[in-house]
């Protein structure tokens, strides 16, 4: 995915149907001069849904479309006809979409499956005719309900990637390149803090067609969860991945205090990240001996970890397996 084509976040502007109104109409028939009521309801005005569809990625096809507007409730008519309803609009938008209120940034539902309709804007509700309000003391009631109006308002959309894993690093680390070498995924790459700048997604392939979906996140710096380097705005991904996949190059200074210091921006800016399943990976480690590796395995943090260059295909199967045995012993549970 190249990265200028992924959106996570949009703000739209949603105004649903007015209700039609309900008709105050009398049965007139040739030997019927003086029917009673048979005004009809209005419709409802249309809906505004979004609407979960697998097929996306991003939110790049709403970037310019800044209003999405529903149809309006057709008026109610004689014989108690109900006036036709407006027609409702739908979003299609990526799986693990967010929806929040333009105004107050509260969240209002999540689409997290393929085909999920909810209602974003309802439409105003038809109104009745006057054929509701008949009685045995009233029995030509000369007034029908008006149809309600229909809703405006500015909404936020916002992306959190649904992928297996999320790669956890800083700047720098190896994560894109790991990304090109494992999936058919083109990150940008380069010798330089924050080369990524928008997430990356790819789908690896395993042993007998299987496979699951990897993101590369942009590097975390100290401060991230204060806003700092690219900040919040990336880590919110983090917190759809099923396992934090740590990657730290092998010529760091101190690799458990590296770990140390990326599980504290987690935690800072949402506890509940530690709770997911982490992996280590030692990247770049092409130039080390196994005497070397040996030596650094006595400092390592204690979690499941991997020597690994991407650059020379070294640990990738390894890394590969454990993946897949902690994906599935995640869905075992």
């Amino acid at each position: 995915m190249a990265s200028d084509n992924f959106v996570d976040y949009v703000k739209i502007h949603c105004t649903s149907g007015n209700g039609g109104g309900g008709s105050t109409h009398f049965r007139r028939e040739k030997y019927i001069p003086k029917g009673g009521p048979d005004g009809g309801d209005g419709g409802r005005g249309g809906h505004i849904y979004l609407r979960g569809n697998k097929q996306l990625w991003t939110l790049l096809h709403l970037k310019f479309q800044k209003h999405v507007k529903a149809g309006h409730g057709a008026h109610g008519a004689g014989n108690l006809k109900t006036g036709s309803q407006g027609e409702d609009k739908y979003i299609d938008v990526p799986l693990g979409t967010l929806a929040k209120d333009g105004e107050t940034g509260e969240v209002l539902f999540e689409i997290t499956e393929d085909g999920e309709t909810v209602i974003i804007q309802p439409g105003g509700k038809g109104g009745m005719g006057n054929d509701n309000f008949k009685s045995p003391t009233n029995q030509t009631p000369r007034y029908a309900q008006p149809g309600e109006s229909g809703q405006e308002g500015w909404k936020i959309l916002e992306l959190k990637l649904l992928a297996d894993v999320g790669l956890v690093g800083f700047p720098n680390a190896g994560k894109s390149t790991l990304l090109s070498v494992v999936t058919e995924a083109k990150p940008e790459i380069g010798d330089y803090a924050f080369t990524t700048l928008r997430p990356n997604l790819g789908i690896v392939s395993y042993r007998d067609h299987r496979s699951f979906v990897m993101a590369d996140i942009p590097g975390i710096i100290e401060g991230a969860h204060e806003g700092k380097g690219l900040g919040l705005r990336f880590l919110r991904h983090i917190e759809r991945n099923s396992l934090l996949l740590f990657m730290i190059p092998a010529d760091s200074d101190d690799i458990k205090k590296e770990y140390d210091i990326l599980l504290n921006e987690l935690k800072q800016y949402n506890p509940e990240l530690l709770n997911k399943e982490r992996l280590l990976a030692i990247s770049k480690s092409d130039m080390l001996d196994d005497e070397l590796i040996a030596q650094m395995k006595q400092d390592l943090p204690n979690v499941p970890y991997v020597f690994i260059s991407a650059v020379a295909q070294k640990g990738i199967v390894e890394l590969k397996d454990l993946i897949w045995k902690h994906l599935n012993d995640e869905i075992a549970h």
